[in-house]
């Protein structure tokens, strides 16, 4: 066994192909007997009437077939590789052979060009008869040992033996499309479910166990690697389960997806895949169903800030569902707007404008207004990362307060109809400079509300996975690099959804807004940070602490254990939908936060960091520094 993987590994990785022309002598091997049988044919098996001459009009044949396959090159393909274009390389040779060799004859029979008649074929039947056998038999002949090789491949291809987890109608399929699938690399053992009616039982030949009786005895028994989990409709709770049952044992996790992914109705093979952390969140997502969606977007030409980043650019993925007029992607990141740019013109081509901006240059804004008639504003562009705007205040404010209010008060004068700002829970009682400047945005725009037409609409919500710099790529990374995985303290918790509900609830807020709510979003249970890693981990098939640890770094600047999406001044009104709230605060005096605002905005550039900061403690009461240097100024 060992010797027939070591050769079927080197014919597997070979990059030694069969010669060209010991397969261009195959085929005049093929062709010449095929002439044969096509004279066996014409004579019905008579060997009386069989030519004698049969054998003297073998190198005519093999000579004008050889000419043929050189003009072509039909035989330079790679048989291991043979393709539909390969057979219609032989069909243009053969044809060609075919016509040439009907030419000849014809020629002969009126001008006796040629002496020596019994070289030729004297037949034009049998030359039909020979190019459908030679066509059929070389076009045949080349998937057939291309399918020998697939199969030598196959047959001693090592096989992962696996369990699925669930006997029911999901893994009855999993099993059948594993077994149904030539290239599969899987060989199903058995099942695995808790139901005692459907353990100790056989489902299509297979035995089904409890998982009590799923030991790393037994998997090495068995020479188990993974077991997928194939169950319908699973709740998040209850597969964290699963895999806290199966963390301890040898073997990795993988999940089939929900049957709304398969493809076409169908399973296929290369959809089951590992378990992510977003499986095991203890929430269900949300789902949002507004027919009112695809009016609110019909032929009205939308502008999104920070087109480039993880929330503004799955923004406009989804807005793509929509019949807008026209989507404008704006942006100072050049290389990951040229991304998205490219992605989105493959669907709405004629629709998609890009430009390269920055929010702090009004003059630039000011172009961008002019030169677009724009109906609503998604404003994703900020900075974001807490410990960077802790030691960057004033970049913190140029951005993400100057910006904006020059985006907004562009907004009233271009009379736009709604302006839809993107904030975050961090803005909830801040402790850091980054959450601070969210919260003076959002406040600049509940005043501008007040006195203008222009609809502004917030949106508050938690992390999201996989953003750029969230937690779940840096765990990633770190383990992609031997760990250990690090987390500020032990004890710190943070709301997770994923960063296509964010959006959803986005493009919600932005036809359910009427002005100045603020949306927030029931996103269930905080979740633990160092329970995340530690999910993380086994998630990769690896064992805490043994083979990667954990290391608490201490909280950084502005960092604090747990978040917020609504302060203590602030309550909700439902909506349609029990997963929407509205956040109502108590009046704000808008009079003195603009000229505070405004204050702050002129003259950023001639404070000093301690004194930016200041004026953002002006204007957020309830602004507390938190691990930071700028805790001094609120004593």
């Amino acid at each position: 066994m060992i010797k027939q993987n070591i050769i079927l590994k080197k014919i597997r990785n070979s990059k030694i192909y069969t010669s060209k022309w010991i397969v261009l002598l195959i085929d005049l091997f093929i062709i010449s007997q095929a002439y044969l049988i096509a004279n066996l044919l014409y004579y019905n098996f008579n060997l009386n009437l069989f030519s004698n001459h049969i054998l003297l009009q073998m190198p005519f044949v093999i000579l004008i077939g050889l000419l043929g396959f050189l003009l072509i090159g039909s035989y330079k393909g790679i048989v291991r590789h043979t393709s539909i274009d390969d057979a219609i390389n032989l069909f243009k040779a053969v044809s060609i052979s075919a016509i040439i060799s009907v030419l000849i004859i014809y020629i002969n029979r009126n001008t006796n060009f040629f002496t020596y008649k019994q070289f030729l074929p004297h037949s034009i039947s049998i030359l039909l008869i020979y190019y459908i056998l030679s066509l059929i038999a070389l076009v045949v002949s080349r998937f057939i040992f291309k399918r020998i090789y697939e199969r030598l491949i196959l047959i001693y291809q090592p096989k992962t033996n696996i369990l699925i987890y669930g006997a029911g109608d999901s893994g009855l399929i999993t099993l059948a499309t594993i077994q149904n699938d030539p290239k599969s690399k899987y060989a199903v053992i058995g099942f695995i479910d808790d139901n005692p009616s459907k353990t100790y039982k056989y489902f299509k030949g297979k035995r089904c166990y409890s998982s009590k009786e799923i030991t790393n005895r037994f998997l090495e028994k068995n020479k188990v690697e993974q077991i997928i989990v194939s169950i319908q409709n699973i709740k998040p709770i209850e597969l964290l389960k699963i895999t806290d049952n199966l963390a301890p044992l040898n073997v990795k996790v993988k999940i089939v997806p929900p049957v709304e992914q398969w493809i076409d109705g169908d399973l296929k093979l290369n959809q089951i895949k590992d378990i992510k952390i977003e499986d095991l969140l203890q929430r269900n997502p949300i789902q949002v169903k507004n027919p009112k969606v695809i009016e609110e977007f019909l032929d009205k030409t939308i502008l999104v800030t920070g087109a480039a980043g993880s929330i503004g650019s799955e923004i406009c993925r989804q807005l793509l569902n929509y019949p807008f007029k026209k989507l404008i992607l704006l942006d100072q990141a050049e290389s990951p707007l040229y991304e998205i740019q490219q992605e989105l013109l493959k669907q709405k081509k004629d629709s998609i404008t890009v430009l390269i901006a920055d929010i702090r240059n009004d003059k630039r804004l000011k172009q961008v207004f002019e030169n677009y008639k724009i109906d609503l504003i998604f404003h994703a562009a900020a900075y974001k990362h807490v410990p960077l705007m802790e030691n960057n205040p004033l970049e913190a404010i140029e951005v993400n307060i100057k910006g904006t209010k020059q985006l907004m008060d562009l907004a009233v004068a271009f009379h736009i109809e709604k302006f839809v700002m993107i904030s975050t829970d961090k803005a909830v009682n801040p402790t850091n400079v980054m959450g601070a400047t969210k919260r003076v945005a959002e406040i600049y725009a509940k005043c501008k509300q007040q006195n203008n037409k222009t609809k502004f609409i917030i949106t508050r919500f938690g992390n999201v996975l996989g953003s750029n710099g969230s937690v779940i790529p840096l765990f990633t990374k770190q383990l992609n690099n031997g760990g250990p995985l690090t987390v500020t303290h032990k004890d710190i918790t943070r709301y997770f959804m994923t960063i296509p509900e964010a959006c959803q609830l986005v493009l919600e807020a932005g036809t359910m807004g009427k002005g100045g709510e603020i949306f927030v979003f029931d996103m269930g249970e905080s979740v633990k940070i160092f329970d995340l890693a530690k999910k993380m981990i086994q998630l990769s098939g690896l064992n805490y602490p043994q083979d990667i640890d954990i290391k608490i770094i201490g909280l950084r600047p502005g960092e604090k254990l747990y978040e917020e999406l609504l302060s203590n001044k602030e309550n909700t009104l439902p909506t349609y939908h029990h997963k929407i709230l509205i956040a109502k605060e108590n009046s704000l005096n808008c009079n003195q936060l603009e000229k505070n605002i405004l204050n702050l905005v002129n003259n950023i550039t001639s404070l000093n960091e301690t004194e930016a900061v200041q004026a953002l403690k002006n204007i957020v009461i309830e602004y507390q520094s938190n691990n930071s240097r700028f805790e001094r100024l609120d004593q």
